[in-house]
């Protein structure tokens, strides 16, 4: 393969999955661009708690999480919007970080091992010819061997390339909101809660540095029964669970508005567009309420760099590739976004909620079993 073309590795979007990706790649000597949008740091609309199946991989890409003290959670509460609770201990569990520090931190690492970072870029166009990728953008033209999108939940290219899921009929399953807060109160560092409300759920937990993030997602209907007013909604729907409320009355607010993201979808996606590979969020989201879309974008990150360093090593053709990073990509989520498309299923509705919480509560092993479900083992 010619090595007149600039780099390896083109990689769009700087969140989990691409920086980890880029880590990755440029240890191994691949020559690699990545392209962020935003400038780091910054905040994401995210519930900020990663599954203890990612510790080990996260370290090795020389991040020492250990010596970041951060808050280990062992323990889950989902309630109902009439207030019915279900407490389970976590077989595996997962640690508290915001996307504000662990984006930067792997952005650090990756500009150490010479990964080109273009930060506050926006890419307008991934086009492929003559086996080369070309990236559009305000920097002009630049060409990579294989082109990787991370571009996350919806981004203008997911428009542009007029993906499935975007030009979809506005169903439950594609048509959220999502809102996050860093707040403080006093919240156990081992909990995570989910609150369930009408038509959404809300996630709690520590973070770093003594923080709770307190994450929402809703459909966009609810927002705009209330005038599009998210602290009107909150105050009819989000506090009508009690736990909610009580929440909500004692916390301290950190920033000043919410983080907030729109049409957010569940449904299916290509896992190859246009011979880009798609990681993280890009290629498929699990629903919040089963956690585990960070530690997702990780090891997706993993399962792609796998083939592709096999492809640039000439090991594989670029049709094998993309297949067989569909097939294990598959292998390893396909049943976790099930099973959280099912679970999702039972949420919403609040008569349901309240029905599906209160039929679980005699059966623990039941709840045990569905947690399961959504976290995977380490990689």
């Amino acid at each position: 393969m010619s090595n007149t073309i600039p780099y390896d590795i083109a990689i769009v979007g700087g969140g989990l999955a691409g920086l980890s990706l880029s880590i990755q790649s440029a240890r191994a000597g691949f020559r690699v661009v990545l392209f962020e949008k935003e400038q780091y740091p910054f905040h994401r609309v995210c519930g900020e708690y990663i599954s203890l199946e990612s510790w080990d991989f996260i370290n090795s890409l020389g991040l020492d999480l250990s010596a970041m003290q951060l808050p280990i959670v062992n323990q889950l509460m989902v309630t109902a919007p009439n207030g019915q609770a279900i407490n389970q201990a976590l077989d595996l569990g997962g640690f508290g970080i915001s996307r504000y520090t662990i984006d930067q931190s792997l952005c650090a690492i990756a500009i150490e091992l010479g990964v080109r970072i273009e930060q506050g870029v926006k890419v307008d166009d991934i086009l492929f010819d003559q086996d080369v990728f070309t990236i559009q953008s305000v920097l002009g033209p630049i060409q990579a061997k294989v082109a990787v999108g991370s571009f996350g939940k919806r981004s203008n290219l997911d428009v542009k390339w007029k993906r499935p899921f975007i030009l979809g009929k506005r169903q439950p399953l594609n048509n959220f909101i999502g809102v996050k807060y860093h707040i403080k109160i006093d919240w156990p560092n081992d909990l995570i809660a989910l609150h369930n409300f009408k038509d959404g759920y809300c996630g709690i937990s520590n973070i770093e540095a003594g923080k709770t993030c307190l994450c929402y997602l809703t459909t966009a209907q609810n927002l705009q029964s209330h005038g599009g007013s998210i602290p009107a909604m909150e105050a009819a729907v989000l506090h009508a669970n009690p736990h909610l409320k009580a929440i909500f009355s004692k916390a301290e607010h950190l920033y000043e508005a919410p983080v907030t993201i729109a049409q957010i979808s569940f449904d299916r996606k290509s896992l190859v567009e246009q011979h880009v590979l798609m990681v993280g969020d890009a290629g498929g989201m699990i629903t919040p309420l089963c956690g585990n879309g960070m530690s997702m974008a990780l090891h997706g990150s993993k399962l792609a760099f796998n083939v592709i360093a096999a492809y640039l090593r000439n090991e594989l053709s670029r049709t094998d590739m993309e297949a067989q990073y569909s097939q294990i990509w598959t292998k390893a989520f396909a049943k976790r976004l099930t099973i959280g498309r099912w679970v999702q299923g039972f949420f919403g509705k609040t008569w349901m909620t309240n029905l599906f919480i209160g039929l679980l509560k005699p059966f623990p092993f039941l709840v045990r079993a569905i947690v399961k479900q959504t976290h995977g083992e380490r990689f």
